[in-house]
C-alpha cells in the first residue's frame, strides 16, 4: 500500500503527510517511517549538511568547481533494506528533496568521484576506466564492540557509562596525534548512535591522500598483535589482521573468541606519540577509573587473563600464587583490584626482573585495554561509505551528534536525543509552526551550533583561503608561461 492511501489521519507540513499525535507533548518511543519523516521535514540541517561536502566549491569564485559535490557518492538504505548506493546531487535543494522522499532508515557518505557516479555506466560504456574515487576524507571508526574482552559490564553493541570511557580515551589520543602530529585541524568526531564513533579528517591535505598514504597514517597507531588460543595452542597471527575484522564469522571460527589482543611496545624506548599518549591519558584512566570500574581483578579468571599477557611463566605463576593466598587474607573486596594491579607493577619492575625484559610488560598491558581500537581498513581505502552525521539509528533511535574533542569526557551516550524524545519537544514548541530554524525549538540546538560554528565555520574559511591561493597560483603559472 503506498502512502497516499495508508488509513490513517495525517497531519499536512511542509506539503507531506505526518504523523498526527494526540498528546500535547509526548510521543511514544521507537523509530519508524512516519517519525523520521518529521524529522527529515523540520530538523535534519540540510543546509550546513551541504556545505559542508561542497568544500567551498558552491560559490561564485572563478576558483570553484561547480562538478565537485555532484561527483559525490550518497547511498541511502530504506526501509526494509533497500540499498541505494551512488546517489549523486547538485544542490541542497536536490539532496534535501530526495531524502524527503525516499526518507531513507540510513545515509551514508562516500568519496567524491572522477565522474558524477549516477551516471557511472554511461562512462563505463566508453571503454576507459574513468571512475574511480579521487578525493575523501581521511576517516576512523571506533566500535565499543571491539573491546568485549576487556570490559565486563556490557558485550556487543550495549554500552554504559562503565565502558563508554574507552571511548572518550580514543577521542583524546587519535584527535591529539592527528592535530600535533599530522598538523590537521578540521576534524570532526561524531557519535555513531548506538556503540562508537566515527572521525572525519577533513583538511585539503587529507581528502587527497592516496590509498596508500591512508593506509601508512592507519599504521601509525597500529600497536596490536593477536595471539588466538586454540586447541591448547598458540598461535601468532601477524599484526596486519585488522582490528575490527577479529570478530567476523571467519575469525571467530578459528578461535577468535579466545583472542589475546596483545601489545607489542619493541624497542629499548617508546615512540613519542606513544609515550606522549601513555603518560598523558592511559596510565591514569587505566589505574584510577578502568580498574575499578570493570573490576579487572575481581575474579580467577580476569586475573588470569592478564596474567596470560606476561611473557616469563615463572613470573605470572608466582603473582598467581601470591593472588591465590590474597583470597584468604584481609584484602577486601573494595580494593583488590587495586592491591593486586599494586602486586604486579612491583613484581614486573623490581630489580630481578629488569634483565628480562619485563618492566615494559607494565606499559603493554595498559594498551592491551585502554589503547584505541581501530577499524584499520575502513580508514585504509577511499571509497568506504561511513555513515553521515546527523543520521537516526534505527535501532536506538538516536542522532548521530558530533562530540566536542575538547570536551568529549562530558558526553554521555544515554541522553544524546532520540527521535521521539525531538518529535515531542517540537509539539510543545507547536508542532505546526513554519521555520526553518525548527531544530532551535529542541535539544539538538546545541549539537548543531557545535557543527556549525565550531566545524564548519573554520573549514569553510580555510576552504575559502585554498580556493583563493590555488587559483592564484593558477593565474602566475599562465602568466609566466605567457611571459616566456
Amino acid at each position: 500500500m503506498g502512502r497516499d492511501e495508508e488509513p490513517v489521519d495525517p497531519m499536512e507540513i511542509d506539503g507531506q503527510q505526518k504523523l498526527q499525535v494526540d498528546a500535547p507533548t509526548a510521543v511514544p518511543e521507537g523509530f519508524n517511517a512516519d517519525y523520521l519523516r518529521v524529522y527529515y521535514g523540520k530538523l535534519f540541517p540540510y543546509g550546513d549538511f551541504f556545505k559542508w561536502l561542497c568544500y567551498g566549491n558552491d560559490g561564485k569564485h572563478p576558483g570553484c568547481d561547480q562538478s565537485y559535490v555532484g561527483r559525490r557518492e550518497f547511498s541511502f538504505t530504506l526501509e526494509n533494506d533497500i540499498y541505494l548506493r551512488f546517489q549523486s546531487f547538485d544542490s541542497a535543494a536536490e539532496l534535501e528533496s530526495s531524502i524527503k522522499e525516499k526518507c531513507p532508515f540510513k545515509i551514508d557518505i562516500g568519496p567524491v568521484y572522477s565522474v558524477d557516479p549516477a551516471k557511472r555506466h554511461a562512462y563505463a560504456q566508453s571503454g576507459n576506466n574513468v571512475f574511480v574515487p579521487v578525493e575523501r576524507e581521511l576517516i576512523f571508526d571506533i566500535d565499543i564492540s571491539d573491546y568485549d574482552d576487556v570490559r565486563y559490564c556490557c558485550s556487543g553493541a550495549d554500552v554504559c557509562l562503565n565502558c563508554w570511557p574507552l571511548m572518550t580515551i580514543a577521542i583524546k589520543i587519535l584527535d591529539t596525534s592527528l592535530r600535533d602530529d599530522f598538523g590537521f585541524n578540521h576534524i570532526l568526531w561524531v557519535y555513531s548512535g548506538r556503540r562508537g564513533v566515527h572521525c572525519w579528517v577533513c583538511d585539503s591535505r587529507a581528502r587527497k591522500l592516496s590509498n596508500e598514504q591512508r593506509s601508512a597514517v592507519a599504521d601509525y597507531f597500529r600497536v596490536y598483535k593477536v595471539t588466538l588460543i586454540i586447541h591448547d595452542s598458540a598461535v601468532l597471527m601477524p599484526s596486519v589482521i585488522p582490528f575490527g575484522n577479529l570478530f567476523n564469522s571467519t575469525n571467530l571460527s578459528q578461535g577468535g573468541e579466545n583472542a589475546l589482543k596483545k601489545v607489542s611496545l619493541p624497542g629499548p624506548v617508546l615512540h613519542p606519540f606513544l609515550a606522549r599518549s601513555y603518560t598523558d591519558v592511559l596510565e591514569n584512566f587505566f589505574e584510577d577509573k578502568l580498574l575499578r570500574s570493570q573490576q579487572l581483578f575481581a575474579s580467577e579468571e580476569r586475573c588470569q587473563k592478564i596474567l596470560d599477557l606476561i611473557p616469563d611463566e615463572n613470573v605470572a605463576s608466582e603473582l598467581h600464587d601470591k593472588w591465590q593466598g590474597n583470597r584468604r587474607s584481609s584484602i577486601s573486596k573494595e580494593d583488590v583490584n587495586e592491591a593486586r594491579w599494586k602486586q604486579l607493577k612491583t613484581t614486573l619492575q623490581s630489580g630481578k626482573h629488569k634483565a628480562q625484559g619485563l618492566r615494559r610488560c607494565v606499559e603493554e598491558i595498559i594498551f592491551s585495554y585502554t589503547y584505541p581500537r581501530l577499524d584499520m581498513e575502513v580508514s585504509k581505502h577511499m571509497n568506504h561509505l561511513l555513515k553521515a552525521p546527523f543520521c537516526i539509528h534505527p535501532k536506538t533511535g538516536r542522532v548521530c551528534v558530533p562530540i566536542d574533542p575538547n570536551n568529549c569526557e562530558d558526553f554521555d551516550p544515554t541522553v544524546v536525543p532520540t527521535l521521539s524524545q525531538l518529535l515531542g519537544e517540537l509539539n510543545a514548541a507547536g508542532f505546526q509552526t513554519d521555520s526553518e530554524n525548527s531544530w532551535e525549538k529542541t535539544s539538538l540546538e546545541k549539537s548543531i551550533r557545535f557543527f556549525r560554528t565550531s566545524f564548519l565555520q573554520p573549514l569553510l574559511k580555510a576552504c575559502k583561503d585554498d580556493l583563493e591561493n590555488a587559483y592564484n597560483a593558477k593565474l602566475q603559472q599562465s602568466k609566466n608561461s605567457l611571459n616566456w
